[in-house]
């Protein structure tokens, strides 16, 4: 095995002093921009690599920062993490990713290793239940931006407008003629699950009307109920006209229930997604769909948390709000009344 180059070989390479060419590599102190180009000609030379350990106890950073989100198989998760990673990425940093599965008990023991691992930051996603104090707590010990969850005065996140996306999304259904409008989202106890439902039912009260409960379903495990919860629905005495739910499994679940049915979309039943994924683009009749700019919410994301990173700047506390915008397409249409014999 050939052994690693060390910056003192680098240091003798260039004809420089060790501390110069420590502070070549680095960055940091005095030193020429001669004395830099020299050492980084040797360096390239020699095939140095710095050793990431002993710069991280020097500098007190890893520049590895985390984020932790409840399903890594969410399209709507993978286009924004990979937007983060890629501003991570051109400001040196290298990015761990792991999910928590929604569990609370397994984000806790993720949390505990990522810091473990000494990563410089976190960004941190919603969770089965949700606490401020588990913000605070990581605070004093690391920067961290909340992703889609809540999080007190102090602290610095990025919220989608679920709020104003559902309400808009209902108000179009409720315009078609639609009342018996079935909502699909998991986590009434989370914010994005709470702040839909909200606007889902304010839509409905500023027209004199009220929602039929057992059309809200916001089970912890929607995600996996999602075709039998829909196929129940359908059974109904009163089935619904209209789905509206969160464009992953759920949709799928949704579809799958719907052609087991026999019921056609929109002739029959309508449907909007909750979030803009391939499937809403691609299933025949495409579906309509409230998108949010996925990269967007990644790249700021992603910057916040770099703010906090430079100690050269002082980061106050922030809250981004990204908007929603309702994409029409063929999956909705005009509630279909009975035929009267």
């Amino acid at each position: 095995m050939k052994a690693r180059v060390t910056i003192r070989e680098v240091a003798k390479e260039a004809d420089v002093s060790l501390g110069t060419a420590s502070r070549a590599i680095n960055r940091s102190g005095r030193v020429s921009e001669k004395a830099i180009i020299a050492v980084e000609k040797a360096a390239r030379k020699l095939g140095y690599e710095p050793d990431a350990v002993a710069r991280s106890m020097r500098t007190r950073s890893t520049r590895v920062v985390g984020i932790l989100v409840s399903d890594l198989a969410n399209p709507l998760y993978a286009a924004m993490i990979t937007a983060a990673e890629t501003a991570f990425q051109a400001a040196g940093y290298s990015l761990l990713v792991a999910s928590t599965h929604n569990e609370t008990k397994r984000e806790k023991a993720l949390i505990d290793l990522f810091r473990a691992r000494r990563v410089d930051g976190l960004i941190l996603g919603p969770c089965q239940t949700e606490s401020m104090d588990v913000i605070n707590r990581l605070m004093s010990d690391m920067p961290v931006v909340a992703l889609d969850r809540d999080f007190g005065d102090s602290a610095t996140g990025v919220h989608v407008d679920h709020y104003n996306g559902a309400l808009e999304a209902t108000r179009y259904l409720l315009d078609l003629g639609h009342r018996n409008i079935a909502l699909m989202t998991p986590g009434s106890d989370l914010r994005p699950g709470r702040e839909r439902i909200a606007g889902f039912s304010d839509a409905f009260k500023e027209r004199g009307l009220e929602p039929a409960s057992q059309l809200i379903r916001s089970a912890k495990s929607s995600m996996e109920f999602a075709f039998s919860d829909a196929l129940s629905l359908l059974s109904g005495k009163d089935r619904p006209t209209a789905f509206l739910c969160l464009g992953t499994r759920i949709l799928a679940g949704v579809l799958q229930a719907l052609r087991h049915c026999g019921h056609q979309v929109p002739h029959e039943t309508s449907v909007i997604s909750i979030g803009d994924t391939d499937l809403s683009q691609l299933f025949t009749p495409s579906i309509t769909a409230l998108n949010w700019d996925l990269n967007i919410v990644g790249t700021v994301a992603a910057q916040l948390l770099l703010k906090q990173l430079d100690r050269e700047t002082k980061s106050e506390p922030e809250r981004i709000v990204i908007t929603t915008r309702l994409m029409p397409r063929e999956s909705c249409g005009p509630v279909q009344m009975p035929i009267r014999g």
